[in-house]
Parts: structure tokens; sequence; C-alpha cells
């Protein structure tokens, strides 16, 4: 099969034919539709974050598919099925597993990561956390559920718990902040969209932001105390979809007394927070990681009937010998959400 290979930091990924994946019995075998390119992926290509599995390997974590292969104790999927593989396969058995926050499984396995992933014409998973998706979804769209849809999902419902009437500041909107704009606003909350771009900026409008601040050239206390206009006197809920160590910090003071900090953007740096401020005013930080697979389901209803939409999210489709060109835009900020599709 064709694969899109990942060699060193710093360098392209390479278009090669590599070995189709052999599947064990609890596993499937997907014919990949597409694939989103992620953030996560940059931060391997461009900024050294190591991958568990030694490269060369195949790097992507958000497919969709047609199952190609059933193993022989698989019961729940047969050749044909529409599916989407999540980004992370749980143990099942940990303690963080048997509390119901398979997102933190202490044995996860992240594929394009400790496993080869879904730059490429197949890739296999466990049947167990693969989920199925009804035809009337679009399939190559659909791919993005698995990550840039689903990870929003849980910070905005399961650790910030937005609620109707909650003002919610989202600092960056793009593949994963756009979302949490919109699954933020279908939650009910009064959503402040801030970004540097303003063609997102419109896009965060038109997928249910209130407001939306363009930051380029303010100082941050101007920033701040436009934020507190808009929330009269602090955001409920901030949350922080960039992983900028300067936004990070803004969004913790951005919230009001009693306030919650929801970070989803990851960084490898180390942010100053005004530990005194937390304090006095009672803020809470949340940390979001990825998603728990008791939500896909209702993830994907909230596709079906309209909720959370997906087709103006994929601003751009690739084809898997394009995918250099994929990371480069996505390096210039002009995409919101890309697809490969092999």
């Amino acid at each position: 099969m064709k694969a899109a290979v990942f060699y060193e930091p710093n360098q392209p990924l390479k278009i090669e034919e590599v070995e189709t994946p052999k599947i064990e019995p609890s596993e499937i075998l997907v014919k990949i539709a597409a694939c989103g390119v992620c953030n996560t992926d940059l931060h391997y290509i461009d900024h050294g974050v190591p991958t568990f599995k030694k490269p060369p390997m195949i790097l992507g974590h958000e497919p969709s598919g047609i199952v190609e292969e059933v193993g022989a104790d698989v019961k729940d999927f047969k050749a044909g099925d529409r599916v989407l593989i999540p980004p992370v396969f749980s143990c099942g058995y940990c303690v963080n597993c048997r509390l119901g926050r398979e997102n933190i499984c202490l044995n996860m396995v992240m594929l394009g990561n400790h496993i080869d992933g879904a730059y490429a014409e197949y890739t296999k998973a466990p049947a167990k956390d693969c989920q199925h998706l009804p035809e009337d979804l679009p399939l190559e769209e659909s791919s993005i559920i698995a990550d840039a849809i689903s990870t929003p999902f849980h910070a905005v419902k399961n650790r910030a718990k937005v609620q109707p009437g909650d003002s919610v500041v989202v600092f960056g909107c793009g593949g994963v902040g756009i979302n949490v704009v919109q699954v933020a606003a279908a939650a009910g909350g009064s959503v402040i969209a801030v970004d540097i771009v303003d063609k997102k900026l419109e896009m965060a409008k038109k997928l249910g932001a209130q407001s939306t601040i363009n930051a380029s050239g303010k100082e941050d206390k101007a920033l701040l105390k436009e934020i507190r206009a808009l929330t009269g006197g602090g955001a409920d809920i901030a949350i922080e979809a960039i992983g900028n160590p300067k936004t990070i910090e803004l969004a913790s003071s951005s919230v009001k007394a009693g306030g919650l900090h929801c970070q989803v953007g990851y960084t490898r740096h180390s942010v100053s927070l005004n530990a005194g401020r937390l304090m006095f005013r009672e803020i809470e930080i949340k940390g979001s990681l990825g998603c728990r697979p008791v939500d896909y389901p209702k993830i994907i209803e909230m596709v079906r009937t309209g909720k959370i939409q997906l087709k103006p999210v994929v601003t751009h489709k690739f084809k898997l010998d394009e995918i250099n060109d994929a990371f480069d835009l996505m390096r210039k900020g002009e995409s919101l959400r890309s697809i490969v599709i092999p």
C-alpha cells in the first residue's frame, strides 16, 4: 500500500510503498477514506516532539473509512461498514478506564504515535474502539469527528461543563478552537472568539460566536478590558486552544472570580500564572485531553442532526501525494482543517 512515512524531524514525509497491515483476531482493517491533518503531527515534524514508536513510522490519527477485513473474533463490524477510528485506544482495565476516563488511560495506544497511523491507504485498529458512521454523514469530512470535533466536545461538555447562558471566551480559532466555538455555542454558551485572523473570526461568527475579537496588535490590558466589558467583569469560562504561553496566561486572566480556565492547546513550554490571583479569586484550571469512548455516539448524532457542522470546517482536501503541501498550509495558518484522501 502507499503511505506517507515520517523519518525524522524537519524533513518532509516520504511517499512510499509499504506492507499492508495484518490484523489480529480482535482487529479490523480499514481502507482509509480520509484522515485529518492535525497540529499534533506538526509537533512531531517541526518541533521534535518524540513519537513513542521510533521512526520510520506512519503518522495520522484522525481517519474515517470502509472496513476491508475483520478479525476472527470481531462481531460488531463486517466488510463494507463505514467506520470512524478514534485517535486513542484504551486498555479497559486500568484505574482510569474503570473510572470511565479512558481518554487518560494509563496504557493508552495512540494511532500515529505508538503505532503506525492513517496517512496511508489502509490502517488497522481494535474493533472495540471503533465507531459506526451513519450512511447520511459525508464519509471524508466525518474523519475530523475523530479528534478535531471530539476533543472540543470533551473540553466543553465534560471538563468546562458549559451550561446555557455561560459566557465562554475561546482563545484560538484554528482546527480545534473553531470547533470549541461551535460546540460551546451548541451547549448554550455565549461565546466570544479571539484570534488574529479575520477570516477565522468570520467563520467563528457563522458557527455560533456572539462576539469576536481580533487580538492582532492589541495590548494585553486592552484585550482583557474588552473581554471584561463584553462579559460584565470576566468570562465564566475561558478555553485556550492554541498552546501559546502568552494566550494561556491571558485565558487565566480573562475569567471572573470563581471562573474556570480549561486548557486544550498543547505546549512544551512552562507558563507563569499568578498563584495569589488563582487563590483569592478561586479560579479553577482544568486540562482536557481527547475524548471518552462513551461520547462518540453523542457527537455523531449532533453532527447527523446539524448541531455540529463539518463541511464549513474542512477547508482543504489533499491527495496523499500532496500531504506536505497540507502541512505547509497549516504552517501559514491558512487552513482550519485539511484532510488527506489516499
